[in-house]
Parts: C-alpha cells; structure tokens; sequence
C-alpha cells in the first residue's frame, strides 16, 4: 500500500532585527532563487510573497524532510545568496525565528490569495501585529520578549 500526504506550511520569517532590506523591486529574483530550494528539496512552493521585512512561504513538505531542516536550509541558502547579490546590499541575514502553521488543503486558495496580497494588507496593518495575529488565530502563546 502507498502513502499519501499533503502537508501544507505557511512560513513567515523576517529580516534580522526586521531591517527593511529586502526592496521590493528586486524581491521577485529573491522569491525564483527560493523556489528552486523548495524545489530541490522535493517539495512545491503554491505561494511566495513578503516586504522589506519579511517573507510568507506557503509550500508543502515532503515526509523526508523535517520542518527544522526546512527552514534552516532555506534560509541559510538564501541569506548567502541575498549577501553576494549588490541589488540586497543592505541584507543583514535572517533573525533566528519563524512561524510554521499548518493548513488543510482546503484552505489553499484563502491563505495563497493572503500571500499574494502583502503590500495591500502592509498599507494597513504592520508586521508585528500580523505576525501577532497569525500566532493569536493558531493559539499560540507569544513570547513577548522577541517583539520589540
């Protein structure tokens, strides 16, 4: 018999002491460079989009991987990348932490159509209070002292 899955991640991570140092006019290379990751490792990326600040990430994981590893691979590729890049110069890396929630497939559309809407959503409401909320809707206890 076959095993099946389909485990789906919305993953947000920002910046190092959330600089804003990821422009927006070059973040469309970052995102390419990203899915290729994602790619390489076997799993599909529906949705990638962020700000100066911070990135979204809604991509499945393959049971081979583990979510740790995931992320740490992701981010430590990129952030060389983003560092050798002149168009990043003033990317400082990644801060330590991230939210990874967990999807029903079904949910796909709401949270990809969220992604794709970061500026629109940002022009309103900033990271710190998303990334808040998102941690409030998935019951999770905040931890005050990583907030500044």
């Amino acid at each position: 018999m076959s095993s099946y899955r389909k485990i789906l991640y919305h993953i947000v991570f920002r910046t190092y002491r959330s600089g804003k140092t990821l422009p927006l006019e070059q973040t469309g290379e970052l995102y390419a460079y990203i899915g290729g990751i994602i790619k390489n490792k076997n799993c599909f990326l529906y949705q990638i989009n962020g700000m100066q600040d911070h990135i979204h990430i809604l991509s499945d994981l393959h049971p081979n991987i583990a979510l740790a590893d995931y992320i740490r691979d992701i981010k430590t590729a990129s952030s060389l990348w983003l560092k050798k890049n002149p168009s990043f110069s003033g990317f400082n890396g990644w801060s330590e932490g991230y939210a990874a929630l967990t999807y029903a497939y079904g949910d796909l559309d709401r949270v990809g159509s969220y992604i794709i809407r970061q500026r629109e959503h940002h022009a309103k409401v900033n990271f710190i209070d998303e990334y808040k909320k998102l941690l409030k809707e998935h019951q999770i206890v905040i931890d005050e002292k990583y907030f500044p």
